[in-house]
């Protein structure tokens, strides 16, 4: 009978230089990475099917009207605020900001904000308006602070400005 001689194998020692040069790149790339992907989330108030109650429809209401060539500030008791007219192509979110300062420091108490984007309104003009509307940068005692405007956002649909707008919604539909 034969005996069978097993050799002592070493296992190879695993070379984790590679891995760990990999790890000491990635790890400090991706936290970086991390401050510019921060992201803010908005609380807003979509309209309900409920009717308003008498005391809510006789509160002041301050509307922010956006149409492709202009945006309108409004209220629900006098009517229309301003209308701002567009600057070069574009909305004028200066105007914009300097009208809801005016109206902050006549309502100070005042909130609520309603912004009424039409059909045609981008994405990108809709979260202009919102963040004009809610804060403005201004110096307090040397430092940059950010003030409150109207923090509470509720959205709903713009109102159609002339006929020929009403009988394209209504062939949409």
């Amino acid at each position: 009978m034969r005996r069978k001689h097993r050799r002592l194998q070493s296992e190879p020692d695993l070379d984790i230089t590679p891995f760990m040069n990999l790890m000491i790149v990635l790890v400090p790339v991706l936290l970086l990475n991390m401050v510019f992907a921060h992201t803010s989330v908005l609380e807003l108030n979509f309209p309900t099917g409920e009717s308003l109650a008498s005391e809510q429809v006789e509160e002041l209401q301050i509307q922010v009207v956006i149409h492709p060539d202009n945006l309108v500030v409004a209220d629900n008791q006098g009517g229309v605020i301003k209308s701002i007219d567009q600057k070069k192509g574009e909305h004028d979110f200066v105007v914009l900001k300097e009208v809801m300062k005016e109206l902050k420091s006549r309502i100070p108490e005042k909130k609520d904000v309603i912004i009424m984007p039409s059909r045609e309104t981008s994405y990108q003009v809709l979260v202009s308006v919102m963040d004009t509307v809610r804060s403005y940068d201004t110096v307090v005692a040397g430092s940059l602070v950010e003030a409150e405007l109207f923090p509470e956002i509720s959205l709903g649909d713009a109102p159609l400005e002339n006929t020929e707008d009403a009988e394209k919604a209504g062939g949409q539909s």
